[in-house]
């Protein structure tokens, strides 16, 4: 009877840290245009070419890269852009869209990005990769 409690206890408190865990990174990556013939999938240290549009949960537009008609450019995985940035585009294909939903530690947490974001914000970023540059290895 003793082992049973044991057991039902630690079976408890995995369930809870595997909760916290899972609620701590929620990120949501949603494919909305997957590439047949991927030739090349980002990486860590790719130099990307990104088009995107950010809201807020309620839809509210915080920043858009379409209507200045250049995409973003940023080096995957060096601390550039948000943490939910550098782990939602590993692994996409030229041409690819997904839409991300980021939570606010993987974001810009408590502190927001004032004014247009508020702290502990959830974002939600369509993107869509447009090139990718590699540097060759030797």
């Amino acid at each position: 009877m003793r082992l049973l409690a044991i057991l039902l206890a630690c079976c408890v408190a995995a369930s809870c840290l595997s909760s916290a865990l899972a609620g701590k990174s929620g990120l949501r990556i949603g494919v909305k245009k997957r590439v047949e013939d991927c030739k090349m999938k980002s990486r860590k240290g790719d130099s990307l070419s990104m088009h995107y549009t950010g809201t807020l949960e309620d839809g509210t537009e915080f920043d858009s890269s379409i209507p200045r008609g250049d995409p973003f450019v940023f080096t995957l995985g060096s601390g550039q852009v948000i943490k939910g940035w550098d782990q939602g585009l590993l692994g996409m294909c030229e041409g690819e869209k997904r839409r991300l939903v980021i939570p606010s530690d993987l974001g810009y947490g408590d502190r927001g990005s004032p004014p247009k974001i508020p702290g502990g914000a959830t974002l939600v970023f369509e993107v869509e990769l447009i090139h990718i540059s590699r540097k060759t290895e030797l």
